[in-house]
Protein backbone atom coordinates (compact mmCIF):
# COMPACT_ATOMS: atom_id res chain seq x y z
CA UNK A 1 0.00 0.00 0.00
CA UNK A 2 1.30 3.15 -0.88
CA UNK A 3 -0.28 6.80 0.76
CA UNK A 4 0.36 10.32 -0.44
CA UNK A 5 -1.49 12.93 1.93
CA UNK A 6 -2.31 16.73 0.86
CA UNK A 7 -3.78 19.76 2.56
CA UNK A 8 -5.73 22.79 0.57
CA UNK A 9 -6.22 25.72 2.20
CA UNK A 10 -8.90 28.75 1.17
CA UNK A 11 -7.39 30.24 -2.12
CA UNK A 12 -4.35 27.87 -2.32
CA UNK A 13 -2.93 24.76 -3.97
CA UNK A 14 -2.49 21.38 -2.34
CA UNK A 15 0.58 20.78 -0.56
CA UNK A 16 1.86 17.33 -0.36
CA UNK A 17 2.99 16.75 3.39
CA UNK A 18 5.71 14.35 1.94
CA UNK A 19 7.80 14.14 -1.42
CA UNK A 20 4.86 13.23 -4.01
CA UNK A 21 4.96 9.90 -5.57
CA UNK A 22 3.40 8.66 -8.46
CA UNK A 23 0.79 6.49 -7.65
CA UNK A 24 -0.96 3.60 -10.17
CA UNK A 25 -5.03 4.01 -9.79
CA UNK A 26 -5.11 4.97 -6.51
CA UNK A 27 -8.71 5.54 -4.64
CA UNK A 28 -8.12 9.72 -3.45
CA UNK A 29 -10.00 10.59 -0.75
CA UNK A 30 -11.26 13.89 -0.26
CA UNK A 31 -12.34 15.31 2.79
CA UNK A 32 -13.01 19.01 3.47
CA UNK A 33 -14.98 22.17 4.23
CA UNK A 34 -18.49 22.50 2.69
CA UNK A 35 -17.42 26.02 1.01
CA UNK A 36 -14.65 25.00 -0.65
CA UNK A 37 -15.77 21.87 -1.77
CA UNK A 38 -18.63 23.70 -4.00
CA UNK A 39 -16.17 25.54 -5.69
CA UNK A 40 -16.31 24.63 -9.61
CA UNK A 41 -12.86 23.88 -9.94
CA UNK A 42 -11.99 21.66 -7.14
CA UNK A 43 -12.41 18.69 -8.90
CA UNK A 44 -10.62 19.70 -11.96
CA UNK A 45 -7.48 20.53 -9.74
CA UNK A 46 -7.79 16.89 -7.76
CA UNK A 47 -8.09 15.42 -10.85
CA UNK A 48 -4.81 17.04 -12.40
CA UNK A 49 -2.81 15.61 -10.13
CA UNK A 50 -4.12 12.17 -9.97
CA UNK A 51 -5.46 11.72 -13.72
CA UNK A 52 -6.28 7.88 -13.61
CA UNK A 53 -7.88 7.72 -10.44
CA UNK A 54 -10.93 7.11 -8.38
CA UNK A 55 -12.00 10.33 -6.47
CA UNK A 56 -14.49 10.88 -3.35
CA UNK A 57 -15.35 13.60 -1.71
CA UNK A 58 -17.21 14.53 1.03
CA UNK A 59 -17.99 17.60 3.36
CA UNK A 60 -17.36 17.83 6.71
CA UNK A 61 -17.62 19.33 10.06
CA UNK A 62 -13.90 19.14 10.68
CA UNK A 63 -10.74 17.14 8.79
CA UNK A 64 -8.32 14.85 10.30
CA UNK A 65 -5.22 14.52 8.78
CA UNK A 66 -2.18 12.30 11.15
CA UNK A 67 -2.72 13.60 14.96
CA UNK A 68 -3.86 16.76 13.42
CA UNK A 69 -7.55 18.41 13.23
CA UNK A 70 -8.37 20.91 10.78
CA UNK A 71 -11.27 23.57 10.08
CA UNK A 72 -11.91 25.32 6.57
CA UNK A 73 -9.07 22.94 5.05
CA UNK A 74 -9.49 20.39 2.29
CA UNK A 75 -7.70 17.22 2.91
CA UNK A 76 -6.37 14.52 0.48
CA UNK A 77 -5.05 10.81 0.93
CA UNK A 78 -4.50 8.98 -1.71
CA UNK A 79 -3.91 5.77 -1.77
CA UNK A 80 -2.49 2.80 -4.26
CA UNK A 81 -3.40 -0.89 -3.03
CA UNK A 82 -0.63 -3.30 -4.44
CA UNK A 83 -3.09 -6.63 -3.82
CA UNK A 84 -6.11 -5.13 -3.78
CA UNK A 85 -8.73 -3.15 -5.51
CA UNK A 86 -11.69 -0.79 -5.26
CA UNK A 87 -15.23 -0.79 -6.80
CA UNK A 88 -16.87 2.32 -6.06
CA UNK A 89 -20.85 2.78 -6.69
CA UNK A 90 -22.99 5.86 -6.20
CA UNK A 91 -26.77 6.47 -6.10
CA UNK A 92 -28.97 9.59 -5.13
CA UNK A 93 -32.00 9.66 -2.20
CA UNK A 94 -34.08 11.82 -4.51
CA UNK A 95 -33.82 8.98 -7.41
CA UNK A 96 -35.09 6.92 -4.48
CA UNK A 97 -38.17 9.04 -3.35
CA UNK A 98 -36.08 8.89 -0.07
CA UNK A 99 -36.94 5.35 0.67
CA UNK A 100 -33.19 5.45 2.18
CA UNK A 101 -33.44 1.53 2.79
CA UNK A 102 -34.97 0.68 -0.85
CA UNK A 103 -31.48 2.48 -1.65
CA UNK A 104 -29.51 0.60 0.35
CA UNK A 105 -30.51 -2.46 -1.16
CA UNK A 106 -30.06 -1.22 -4.57
CA UNK A 107 -26.27 -0.03 -3.80
CA UNK A 108 -25.24 -3.06 -1.71
CA UNK A 109 -26.79 -5.18 -5.18
CA UNK A 110 -24.58 -3.62 -7.89
CA UNK A 111 -21.20 -5.10 -5.93
CA UNK A 112 -19.62 -8.36 -7.18
CA UNK A 113 -19.47 -10.57 -3.79
CA UNK A 114 -16.30 -12.81 -4.45
CA UNK A 115 -13.58 -11.61 -2.60
CA UNK A 116 -15.44 -8.18 -1.31
CA UNK A 117 -13.84 -7.61 2.43
CA UNK A 118 -15.25 -4.60 3.22
CA UNK A 119 -18.01 -1.33 2.02
CA UNK A 120 -16.78 1.41 3.46
CA UNK A 121 -19.79 4.35 2.92
CA UNK A 122 -20.02 8.30 2.61
CA UNK A 123 -23.28 9.53 2.59
CA UNK A 124 -25.29 12.75 2.48
CA UNK A 125 -25.49 13.21 6.07
CA UNK A 126 -28.89 16.38 5.92
CA UNK A 127 -31.74 14.52 5.25
CA UNK A 128 -30.53 10.65 5.25
CA UNK A 129 -32.10 8.15 7.44
CA UNK A 130 -28.87 6.98 8.52
CA UNK A 131 -30.41 3.66 10.35
CA UNK A 132 -32.81 2.89 7.27
CA UNK A 133 -29.83 2.97 4.70
CA UNK A 134 -27.64 0.92 6.41
CA UNK A 135 -30.78 -2.14 7.31
CA UNK A 136 -31.15 -1.70 3.14
CA UNK A 137 -27.12 -2.55 2.95
CA UNK A 138 -27.26 -5.10 5.77
CA UNK A 139 -31.06 -7.10 4.06
CA UNK A 140 -28.59 -7.98 1.21
CA UNK A 141 -25.14 -8.06 2.12
CA UNK A 142 -23.27 -11.58 2.99
CA UNK A 143 -22.18 -12.23 6.13
CA UNK A 144 -18.33 -12.16 5.74
CA UNK A 145 -18.67 -8.39 4.34
CA UNK A 146 -18.13 -5.92 6.80
CA UNK A 147 -19.64 -2.55 6.46
CA UNK A 148 -18.18 0.87 8.73
CA UNK A 149 -18.44 4.82 7.55
CA UNK A 150 -20.31 7.78 8.15
CA UNK A 151 -22.44 10.95 7.32
CA UNK A 152 -21.17 13.78 5.55
CA UNK A 153 -21.54 17.08 8.06
CA UNK A 154 -21.23 20.66 7.29
CA UNK A 155 -19.52 22.35 10.20
CA UNK A 156 -22.46 22.84 12.84
CA UNK A 157 -24.22 24.93 10.42
CA UNK A 158 -26.85 22.22 9.71
CA UNK A 159 -27.80 23.44 6.34
CA UNK A 160 -26.32 20.75 3.28
CA UNK A 161 -23.93 18.10 2.95
CA UNK A 162 -22.18 17.36 -0.35
CA UNK A 163 -20.80 13.93 -1.39
CA UNK A 164 -19.74 13.01 -5.01
CA UNK A 165 -17.60 10.32 -7.23
CA UNK A 166 -15.34 11.06 -9.89
CA UNK A 167 -17.72 14.29 -10.36
CA UNK A 168 -18.07 17.85 -8.48
CA UNK A 169 -19.54 17.23 -5.21
CA UNK A 170 -23.42 17.95 -5.33
CA UNK A 171 -26.08 16.70 -2.59
CA UNK A 172 -28.10 13.71 -2.03
CA UNK A 173 -25.45 11.66 -2.85
CA UNK A 174 -24.33 8.52 -1.43
CA UNK A 175 -21.09 6.63 -2.13
CA UNK A 176 -20.08 3.26 -1.42
CA UNK A 177 -16.27 1.65 -2.21
CA UNK A 178 -15.76 -2.02 -1.95
CA UNK A 179 -12.68 -3.35 -1.04
CA UNK A 180 -11.52 -6.23 -2.89
CA UNK A 181 -8.35 -8.64 -2.05
CA UNK A 182 -7.39 -12.11 -0.51
CA UNK A 183 -4.96 -10.70 1.59
CA UNK A 184 -6.64 -7.63 3.09
CA UNK A 185 -7.17 -7.12 6.99
CA UNK A 186 -9.81 -4.56 7.28
CA UNK A 187 -11.38 -4.20 11.37
CA UNK A 188 -13.24 -1.49 12.74
CA UNK A 189 -14.99 -0.39 15.80
CA UNK A 190 -16.65 2.48 17.84
CA UNK A 191 -16.66 3.99 21.54
CA UNK A 192 -18.58 6.91 22.49
CA UNK A 193 -17.51 8.29 26.35
CA UNK A 194 -21.14 9.60 27.10
CA UNK A 195 -22.88 9.06 30.68
CA UNK A 196 -26.79 8.67 30.60
CA UNK A 197 -28.31 11.70 33.03
CA UNK A 198 -32.16 12.60 33.98
CA UNK A 199 -35.30 10.19 33.70
CA UNK A 200 -36.07 7.91 31.41
CA UNK A 201 -39.07 8.09 29.52
CA UNK A 202 -40.63 6.05 26.82
CA UNK A 203 -41.09 6.95 22.83
CA UNK A 204 -44.48 6.80 22.51
CA UNK A 205 -44.67 8.28 19.19
CA UNK A 206 -42.28 8.52 16.52
CA UNK A 207 -42.30 7.59 12.76
CA UNK A 208 -38.97 6.36 11.55
CA UNK A 209 -36.51 9.01 12.78
CA UNK A 210 -38.72 11.58 13.18
CA UNK A 211 -39.74 12.15 17.43
CA UNK A 212 -42.99 13.19 18.16
CA UNK A 213 -43.74 12.27 21.81
CA UNK A 214 -41.86 11.11 24.82
CA UNK A 215 -44.61 9.64 27.72
CA UNK A 216 -47.08 10.90 25.74
CA UNK A 217 -45.91 14.73 25.73
CA UNK A 218 -44.47 16.72 22.77
CA UNK A 219 -40.89 15.51 22.65
CA UNK A 220 -39.67 18.91 21.51
CA UNK A 221 -41.07 21.05 24.83
CA UNK A 222 -39.44 18.39 27.42
CA UNK A 223 -36.09 18.83 25.53
CA UNK A 224 -36.49 22.59 25.42
CA UNK A 225 -37.26 22.44 29.12
CA UNK A 226 -34.08 20.45 29.90
CA UNK A 227 -32.29 22.74 27.86
CA UNK A 228 -33.28 26.19 29.47
CA UNK A 229 -31.55 29.12 27.80
CA UNK A 230 -29.94 27.08 25.55
CA UNK A 231 -33.28 25.83 23.35
CA UNK A 232 -32.37 29.47 21.78
CA UNK A 233 -29.33 27.57 19.89
CA UNK A 234 -31.13 24.66 18.73
CA UNK A 235 -30.21 22.75 16.50
CA UNK A 236 -26.77 23.30 17.48
CA UNK A 237 -27.23 22.77 21.34
CA UNK A 238 -28.72 19.59 21.00
CA UNK A 239 -25.13 18.29 20.30
CA UNK A 240 -24.10 18.63 23.58
CA UNK A 241 -27.07 16.40 24.85
CA UNK A 242 -27.40 13.60 22.67
CA UNK A 243 -30.18 11.03 23.55
CA UNK A 244 -29.55 7.31 24.70
CA UNK A 245 -32.41 5.35 22.81
CA UNK A 246 -32.33 1.51 24.41
CA UNK A 247 -34.68 -0.10 21.38
CA UNK A 248 -35.04 -3.32 23.76
CA UNK A 249 -34.26 -4.13 27.19
CA UNK A 250 -31.53 -6.28 26.88
CA UNK A 251 -29.84 -4.29 23.43
CA UNK A 252 -26.88 -1.94 23.49
CA UNK A 253 -28.42 1.60 23.49
CA UNK A 254 -27.87 3.84 20.42
CA UNK A 255 -26.76 7.25 20.94
CA UNK A 256 -28.79 9.84 18.99
CA UNK A 257 -28.06 13.21 17.78
CA UNK A 258 -31.04 15.77 16.66
CA UNK A 259 -30.15 17.08 13.15
CA UNK A 260 -32.81 19.53 13.37
CA UNK A 261 -36.23 20.11 14.59
CA UNK A 262 -39.51 21.18 13.23
CA UNK A 263 -41.62 23.90 15.49
CA UNK A 264 -44.35 23.94 13.44
CA UNK A 265 -45.21 20.54 14.23
CA UNK A 266 -43.20 20.57 17.26
CA UNK A 267 -40.97 17.42 16.32
CA UNK A 268 -37.46 16.54 16.27
CA UNK A 269 -35.49 14.97 13.27
CA UNK A 270 -32.80 12.64 14.68
CA UNK A 271 -29.58 11.16 12.25
CA UNK A 272 -30.97 7.40 12.86
CA UNK A 273 -34.53 5.77 14.02
CA UNK A 274 -36.27 6.21 17.12
CA UNK A 275 -38.83 3.47 17.67
CA UNK A 276 -41.80 3.39 19.45
CA UNK A 277 -41.79 1.86 23.04
CA UNK A 278 -37.99 2.50 22.96
CA UNK A 279 -36.60 3.81 26.43
CA UNK A 280 -34.35 7.35 26.36
CA UNK A 281 -32.21 9.36 28.50
CA UNK A 282 -30.09 12.51 27.66
CA UNK A 283 -26.91 12.46 27.51
CA UNK A 284 -23.39 14.22 28.50
CA UNK A 285 -19.81 14.50 28.59
CA UNK A 286 -16.13 15.56 29.60
CA UNK A 287 -13.38 16.10 27.48
CA UNK A 288 -11.25 13.65 29.66
CA UNK A 289 -14.04 10.79 28.85
CA UNK A 290 -14.37 11.59 25.09
CA UNK A 291 -10.74 11.43 24.76
CA UNK A 292 -10.73 8.04 27.15
CA UNK A 293 -13.67 7.09 24.52
CA UNK A 294 -11.37 7.86 21.74
CA UNK A 295 -8.53 5.70 23.03
CA UNK A 296 -10.63 2.68 24.00
CA UNK A 297 -11.96 2.92 20.59
CA UNK A 298 -8.34 1.79 19.47
CA UNK A 299 -7.93 -0.78 21.41
CA UNK A 300 -11.56 -2.35 20.40
CA UNK A 301 -10.05 -1.59 16.93
CA UNK A 302 -6.73 -3.21 16.64
CA UNK A 303 -7.95 -6.44 19.42
CA UNK A 304 -6.86 -9.15 17.41
CA UNK A 305 -5.05 -7.87 14.43
CA UNK A 306 -2.93 -9.83 12.52
CA UNK A 307 -0.91 -7.01 10.79
CA UNK A 308 -0.15 -3.30 11.81
CA UNK A 309 -2.54 -1.29 10.46
CA UNK A 310 -1.23 0.88 7.06
CA UNK A 311 -3.97 3.17 6.88
CA UNK A 312 -7.12 4.09 10.03
CA UNK A 313 -10.16 6.08 8.81
CA UNK A 314 -11.37 7.98 11.58
CA UNK A 315 -14.94 9.38 11.79
CA UNK A 316 -15.85 11.31 15.30
CA UNK A 317 -19.11 13.41 15.86
CA UNK A 318 -19.54 16.81 15.68
CA UNK A 319 -20.52 16.76 19.22
CA UNK A 320 -17.48 15.51 20.25
CA UNK A 321 -15.66 18.23 18.62
CA UNK A 322 -17.92 21.38 20.99
CA UNK A 323 -17.24 19.64 23.77
CA UNK A 324 -13.71 19.19 22.91
CA UNK A 325 -13.50 22.60 21.98
CA UNK A 326 -9.39 23.79 21.84
CA UNK A 327 -8.77 20.69 22.68
CA UNK A 328 -10.26 18.33 20.11
CA UNK A 329 -7.15 16.64 18.98
CA UNK A 330 -6.31 15.10 22.13
CA UNK A 331 -8.81 12.37 21.38
CA UNK A 332 -7.45 11.40 17.63
CA UNK A 333 -3.76 11.68 19.71
CA UNK A 334 -4.96 9.03 21.76
CA UNK A 335 -5.69 7.14 18.65
CA UNK A 336 -2.28 7.24 17.07
CA UNK A 337 -0.93 6.38 20.51
CA UNK A 338 -2.54 3.10 20.02
CA UNK A 339 -2.33 2.28 16.57
CA UNK A 340 1.37 3.53 16.08
CA UNK A 341 3.35 6.25 14.23
CA UNK A 342 3.34 4.42 10.99
CA UNK A 343 -0.02 4.65 10.05
CA UNK A 344 -1.52 7.05 7.62
CA UNK A 345 -4.21 8.52 9.64
CA UNK A 346 -7.36 10.79 7.25
CA UNK A 347 -11.38 11.22 8.29
CA UNK A 348 -13.60 14.35 9.51
CA UNK A 349 -16.25 15.23 12.05
CA UNK A 350 -19.46 13.79 11.06
CA UNK A 351 -22.98 13.37 11.53
CA UNK A 352 -23.22 9.95 12.24
CA UNK A 353 -20.82 7.02 12.21
CA UNK A 354 -21.15 3.77 11.39
CA UNK A 355 -19.59 0.08 12.48
CA UNK A 356 -20.83 -2.56 14.31
CA UNK A 357 -20.62 -2.69 18.54
CA UNK A 358 -17.66 -4.77 19.35
CA UNK A 359 -18.20 -8.36 19.02
CA UNK A 360 -21.03 -8.02 16.62
CA UNK A 361 -21.00 -8.19 12.55
CA UNK A 362 -24.12 -6.38 11.71
CA UNK A 363 -23.28 -2.77 11.47
CA UNK A 364 -25.79 -0.03 13.47
CA UNK A 365 -26.01 4.02 13.15
CA UNK A 366 -24.18 5.69 15.98
CA UNK A 367 -23.76 9.53 17.28
CA UNK A 368 -21.72 10.57 19.58
CA UNK A 369 -18.82 8.35 18.86
CA UNK A 370 -15.17 7.50 17.60
CA UNK A 371 -15.49 5.34 14.83
CA UNK A 372 -11.83 4.02 13.52
CA UNK A 373 -11.38 1.32 9.97
CA UNK A 374 -8.18 0.16 9.83
CA UNK A 375 -6.70 -1.32 6.48
CA UNK A 376 -3.76 -3.21 5.76
CA UNK A 377 -2.91 -5.76 3.01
Amino acid sequence: MKIVQAIKKLNETFVFNEKRILLKEPLVLVFGNRYMLESEHLYAEVKDLFPNSHIVFGTTSGEIIDDRVLDGTVVLTAIEFEKSSVVIKRSNINDFKNNDHKLGESLMAEFPKENLKHLFIISEGSSVNGSALISGLEMVKNAGISLSGGLCGDDDRFERTLASYNESPKEGEIIAIGFYGKTLEITSSNYGGWTPFGPERIITKSEGNILFELDGKPALDLYKKYLGEKANELPKSALLYPLSVRIEEDSEPLVRTILNIDDNKNTMILAGDVPEGSKVQLMMSSVEDIANGAFHAAELAMNGRKQNPELALLISCIGRKLVMDQRTEEEIEEVKSVIGDDTFISGFYSYGEMAPFSGQKECKLHNQTMTLTLFSE
